[in-house]
C-alpha cells in the first residue's frame, strides 16, 4: 500500500493500570480495534493507513485520533467516547471527517463540516512542515 493519508490511534488511551501495568484492553486499543474493521471496507481504505501510536501525551482527553498527511494540517482529536454503545458511532465519525480530510488539499476542515463527535474535541491543529 502506497498511501499517504494516516490516521493514528492512541492505544494507550483510557487505559486501567496497576501495579504500573496495564490491565485488559484500553479505550484506546477498541477504537483502534473498531476502525482497523471498519477500515477494511471503507471507500478511503487504500488511501489511509490506520496506525497504532502508544501514547499521544492527551490522557486527559480519551480517546484521541490524528490525521496526518504531507503538505496538510495534522488534526489532533480528543475526547472520543470509546464505551461499548458508542464505539460504532465513533469510528463512523472518524471515518466521515477523515473522508473530510482527504478531500481538503491543506487538510483545513471548518468546524461546521466536522461530523458531530469531532467537532468540540480538536487538542491541536498542527502546520505541515
Amino acid at each position: 500500500m502506497n498511501n499517504q493519508h494516516t490516521i493514528l490511534v492512541c492505544s494507550s488511551c483510557a487505559s486501567v493500570w496497576q501495579d504500573g501495568k496495564r490491565v485488559g484492553t484500553s479505550g484506546g486499543q477498541q477504537l483502534l480495534k473498531e476502525l482497523e474493521e471498519k477500515h477494511e471496507n471503507w471507500a478511503l481504505s487504500q488511501e489511509f493507513t490506520v496506525k497504532s501510536v502508544e501514547c499521544m501525551s492527551a490522557c486527559s482527553h480519551s480517546c484521541a485520533v490524528a490525521f496526518s498527511a504531507p503538505g496538510k494540517l495534522t488534526y489532533l482529536f480528543g475526547d472520543l467516547s470509546h464505551e461499548d454503545e458508542a464505539l460504532s458511532l465513533t469510528s463512523a465519525a472518524v471515518l466521515e471527517c477523515a473522508s473530510l480530510y482527504y478531500e481538503k488539499p491543506d487538510g483545513k476542515m471548518a468546524w461546521s463540516e466536522r461530523p458531530q463527535a469531532l467537532k468540540k474535541g480538536v487538542l491541536a491543529r498542527i502546520p505541515s512542515i
